[in-house]
């Protein structure tokens, strides 16, 4: 197990009761799939083998397609299906080696983390095996070592590569259009200690924005073993178990952060007899080189071209700047135990245990911000940050020839910003510092090397501290409406700036253009809801501002570019006065079948507000080709908020649903709810659960 061939998985699965067969039909027999009345599965087993077995089965049956398309990508074989235009990305994947590196990791992993990765192959076999309708595009079988891929491609290849500073004209192995994927992401996540919670209990707002489309979009689950795991949170599709979220007594929420984890080297490469030999020191070193096949599919057909790759011992070879090679260095790029780290967070039974399961700093990604049953919260600054030599700017190619630019080992988790307890009885991290967490007693930005981490701040930072200092007793219901606070902090701090400056045009005929829409600003708000059109003109005028030519700050810029959104609206709308809800929509489309977004398909209002506007209720909409209104891609994605009393409280929603299938009644069954700020219940205890039942089956049951 694996198998070499769907055929033989079949036989052996129905009609031969081989060791193999027998051994999969025994992990089936062990999970039970409690589907909820939203479609969310909670996969109770005996062991962690079987429920991660049981828990790939319920990604495939709801997105088979993502879950291939996410393995895929991570293998850099996307080419084969996607053709030409996915070339680059394969060949970038080629030469960072991730394919390679996961295998090998997979290989030195301890024996109950291989048994996990097994189970959650065998459960994707064990779904095609017994789905004779499941068509993978590409994949004839499905490795253990597949997560471990997809986890390098989902943050090193999609992430930190592009924290490097490489620029996207640089990076000649990936399509110019692979970094845009990075401005989608952010999120918010914010603590209440229980002396501002009403009930005494500990509080958890869990808002990450992510994709809603591609690999980075998130599936929701639970999972539950007789061995103690007992998890519901938000995972990637190929990732094993849920990674943020909570338990009975501890939960979190993680959101990127700017550490400085990645670095170019610029290497010299100046022999002519021997094309390998890199200048270090005062001698040379041997670049090394390989070959590889990357298939592409055109014409039906597949054809398969060659590359040569090199890498220095700082890294592989990405780009070139200035003449010179660029070698890129990832921290822990060919380290183990990021899913280690995860699994031993999901036990974690309180932060101290938590920061204990972190110690390794192996997973390398984003703030984690954490709240337990004892009333403890706590926030790190989270990453495995390289220790540099304060003589270079890091934020530059340094020089590869340099000994003194080599790392020097990481710095260790006592060393990295954190704050357990705050006395302000609250935290919040919207991507912003770990200097802006609270209003007292944040962490001294002059304990920490400036390479480690930046003091930016940003409008979802600045919306959600005034929101959470405003409030000294939140209760659960607060909280829960709270986290769909749409009210725009950039109008309170940019517009009445804006207003005035238009006070002092001296064209007539302008003035009186710009009388009525001016008028309606000065009324407004600055709270974004679907009926409103000073939103529509705010959002409008801002983006016309940004693309306009010339001092932003005078009166004439300014004018013209309101002029400019008032054009724009009218062209596409037939009038400026455009309601919110006219222009954001929220529409899920077929991935499956390369289906674009359409007006004249069912779509909903959505209030929501791009994370430059700075409202908590995030989404990123935007014009489509052809179409008239504007879609939202990104933005808010799992959004849940949870009570850690005496018994685990939450709720939770997901922008769409939990299918990927448009037969499916939970395709877009919560859009609805997502749209107008509502929670629906996130059931935990198994009584629960039943309480709420739509189906119960083991894996392979009609």
């Amino acid at each position: 197990m694996p198998f070499s061939s769907r055929a033989s998985l079949l036989f052996l699965i129905v009609a031969w009761p081989s060791q193999i067969g027998a051994q999969l039909a025994t992990l089936a027999r062990e999970v039970t799939i409690y589907r909820d009345s939203w479609g969310i599965p909670h996969v109770y087993g005996r062991t962690d083998e079987s429920v991660a077995f049981g828990f790939a089965y319920a990604q495939a049956e709801d997105n088979f397609f993502r879950l291939e398309d996410n393995f895929i990508r991570a293998l850099g074989r996307s080419a084969e299906v996607d053709g030409a235009a996915r070339l680059p990305d394969d060949r970038l994947n080629r030469t960072l080696g991730i394919a390679r590196l996961a295998r090998e990791e997979y290989g030195r992993l301890d024996h109950h983390m291989q048994a996990i990765l097994r189970g959650f192959a065998a459960g994707i076999e064990f779904f095609v095996a017994t789905h004779p309708n499941a068509h993978p595009r590409l994949l004839t079988q499905f490795q253990p070592w597949y997560p471990l891929a997809f986890i390098r491609y989902n943050y090193y290849q999609n992430g930190f590569i592009w924290a490097s500073g490489i620029r996207p004209d640089e990076l000649h192995l990936a399509a110019a259009g692979s970094a845009e994927e990075q401005f989608n992401r952010g999120s918010n996540g914010w603590v209440i200690s229980p002396s501002h919670s009403a009930s005494g209990h500990a509080l958890l707002f869990i808002n990450p924005h992510l994709p809603w489309f591609g690999p980075g979009q998130v599936y929701e689950g639970h999972l539950h073993s007789e061995t103690g795991w007992n998890f519901a949170g938000y995972t990637r599709f190929g990732f094993p178990f849920p990674y943020v979220g909570h338990n009975e007594q501890l939960g979190w929420v993680s959101t990127d952060n700017s550490a400085d984890l990645a670095d170019l080297y610029a290497e010299r490469f100046e022999d002519p007899v021997n094309p390998r030999a890199y200048h270090y020191g005062t001698g040379v070193r041997l670049a090394e080189e390989w070959t590889d096949s990357i298939g592409v599919l055109n014409g039906g057909r597949i054809e398969w071209r060659q590359f040569r790759f090199r890498r220095t011992h700082h890294g592989p070879i990405i780009g070139t700047r200035d003449g010179h090679p660029l070698a890129v260095r990832m921290a822990k790029f060919d380290s183990d135990g990021w899913l280690r780290e995860w699994y031993d967070m999901t036990r974690a039974s309180s932060v101290t245990e938590l920061r204990s399961a972190m110690k390794s700093l192996a997973m390398n990604f984003g703030n984690v911000m954490a709240a337990d049953r004892g009333g403890h919260t706590w926030y790190i600054y989270n990453g495995a940050v390289p220790r540099r030599s304060l003589g270079f700017d890091w934020t530059k190619p340094v020089d590869g020839s340099n000994p003194e630019t080599e790392w020097r080992g990481y710095h260790s988790i006592d060393e990295l910003p954190q704050l357990l307890d705050p006395t302000s009885g609250w935290m919040q991290n919207c991507n912003t510092s770990p200097f802006v967490l609270t209003d007292l007693g944040n962490p001294d930005p002059l304990r920490f090397p400036a390479y480690m981490v930046g003091d930016q701040d940003n409008p979802r930072g600045k919306i959600s501290r005034r929101i959470m200092g405003a409030n000294a007793r939140w209760t659960f219901d607060d909280l829960a409406r709270a986290a769909f606070d749409t009210h725009v902090i950039e109008a309170d701090s940019v517009l009445p700036d804006l207003l005035i400056s238009l006070t002092k045009l001296d064209d007539s005929s302008l003035a009186r253009r710009l009388a009525q829409p001016i008028a309606l600003l000065r009324e407004w708000n600055h709270v974004s809801t679907n009926e409103s059109v000073a939103m529509t003109l705010f959002v409008s005028w801002r983006r016309a501002l940004w693309q306009a030519e010339g001092d932003p700050e005078s009166p004439g810029v300014r004018s013209h570019a309101l002029a400019h959104a008032l054009e724009s609206l009218e062209s596409r709308f037939g009038t400026w006065r455009t309601a919110w809800g006219d222009v954001s929509r929220l529409q899920r489309v077929d991935e499956s079948k390369g289906e674009g977004f359409a007006d004249d398909r069912p779509s909903l209002p959505l209030p929501a507000v791009s994370g430059v506007d700075g409202a908590v209720f995030t989404a990123y909409a935007g014009a489509q080709s052809g179409q008239r209104q504007w879609y939202g891609v990104a933005g808010g994605s799992y959004v849940s908020v949870v009570e850690f009393g005496p018994t685990v409280r939450a709720v939770a929603i997901h922008t769409f649903g939990a299918s990927g299938d448009p037969r499916s009644p939970h395709f877009f069954d919560q859009g609805q709810r997502f749209t107008r700020g509502e929670f629906r219940p996130a059931w935990f205890t198994l009584e629960e659960i039943r309480q709420h039942l739509e189906r119960a089956y083991h894996p392979g049951e009609k």
